[in-house]
């Protein structure tokens, strides 16, 4: 018989403390109802990273996202003033931007030829005289929380959302001293990936347990013995010292400092920093099988005469994202058989992923209970 949802994330104790705590079951993983709950709160009820601030530092800049199934348009109005809005016509549900990013004097519907302000507001309809009771001012593009940190733009689908250094917490600190805002972007890097959202999450979460196993050249720079793990809030920061090492010659070239920095801020956003050097990964879920994660690059110096450096430096990257994509596919087919329910978590080593598990329950389970609430 076929586990009710009320019964699968029943299944999950995220009561208890790490020495005793399990992962979240397989079915966690695997089930498509929870991963349609998953859209329904998590991604509808967290703040998502969209695009860059300097996507829309002028007036008619934009870009465009799915956030929770969703199509959202952010846009940077000729007032100054950043807005989010649901990027879905207010007379057949076309897309009105149809492109990621660029600039526009105003938002023009490809479908019809409806018109709206950088604002959102209805500006003009084709031959829609004689069109009784039709109030314009009620038919402007919907508005969507909007915010900026750091170098970053994010949007919240739920209008009662706490502000966006609310949801941040301590992480807003924590990044501060490491130079964020002197870092340029660079390139992107898009995979799709044959997993769960959650596995790729944590994969990146298990504290460095698997990087001497999976990671030869990262491993050789990182003095993995003294890796730190530290929770607060909604964000794991996960650290270490480095070392000189000449083992993997592009990696020891390319990632240096005194130490290096990788943040997770739930449920879906990964900071990654090194001296000189910064990426973001952001995991998207497509379906619950599989996810699309963007690699964003940024570093301090973006000049010609650095190019070829820093394309050395996204090279290192995308090797360490290909050798995760492997085993991240293997474990969402291990996830499907029989002979897996949950697995033990390391005291050690995978704090991190506790603290995901139990953030990601008290969404579910306290999603269903307003859904169920919401049908009575």
């Amino acid at each position: 018989m076929e586990m009710s949802l009320h019964d699968i994330l029943a299944s999950y104790n995220d009561r208890a403390p790490l020495s005793e705590a399990s992962t979240i079951p397989a079915p966690w993983y695997v089930d498509a109802r929870v991963a349609e709950l998953e859209r329904k709160t998590v991604f509808s009820n967290t703040w998502q990273l969209v695009g860059r601030v300097d996507q829309v530092e002028k007036p008619g800049q934009f870009v465009t996202a799915m956030v929770a199934g969703e199509p959202i348009v952010v846009v940077r109005g000729n007032d100054g003033v950043l807005r989010g809005l649901f990027n879905v016509c207010r007379h057949h549900a076309a897309a009105v931007v149809t492109e990621p990013c660029g600039q526009a004097s105003i938002l023009h519907c490809p479908y019809h030829g409806w018109n709206y302000g950088l604002d959102g507001s209805l500006k003009g309809m084709p031959e829609f005289e004689g069109v009784k009771d039709f109030d314009r001012q009620q038919n402007g593009l919907l508005p969507v929380k909007a915010e900026t940190w750091e170098k970053f733009v994010f949007v919240n689908l739920d209008p009662k959302a706490a502000p966006l250094r609310d949801f941040l917490g301590g992480l807003v600190k924590r990044v501060a001293p490491l130079g964020v805002t002197r870092t340029h972007y660079f390139d992107s890097r898009t995979y799709d990936i044959h997993c769960n959202w959650k596995v790729f999450v944590d994969n990146y979460l298990d504290g460095g347990y698997h990087v001497p196993h999976l990671h030869k050249g990262l491993s050789s720079v990182l003095d993995y013995k003294q890796y730190t793990i530290e929770n607060e809030d909604r964000y794991c920061l996960q650290s270490s010292p480095m070392v000189a090492s000449d083992e993997d010659a592009a990696t020891g070239a390319t990632r240096k400092g005194d130490r290096a920095w990788y943040f997770w801020q739930y449920p879906n956003l990964m900071i990654n920093c090194y001296e000189g050097y910064m990426d973001t990964n952001l995991v998207l879920p497509i379906d619950v099988d599989h996810c699309r994660v963007i690699f964003d690059f940024y570093f301090a110096d973006v000049s010609e005469a650095c190019r070829e450096y820093n394309q050395q430096s996204v090279a290192v990257g995308a090797r360490v994202q290909d050798e995760d994509l492997g085993i991240c596919e293997a474990v969402q087919r291990g996830l499907k058989s029989r002979a897996y329910g949950a697995g033990r978590l390391s005291v050690r080593r995978e704090a991190g992923e506790h603290l995901f598990h139990r953030l990601l329950a008290a969404d579910l389970k306290g999603g269903l209970g307003h859904i169920a609430a919401a049908a009575d």
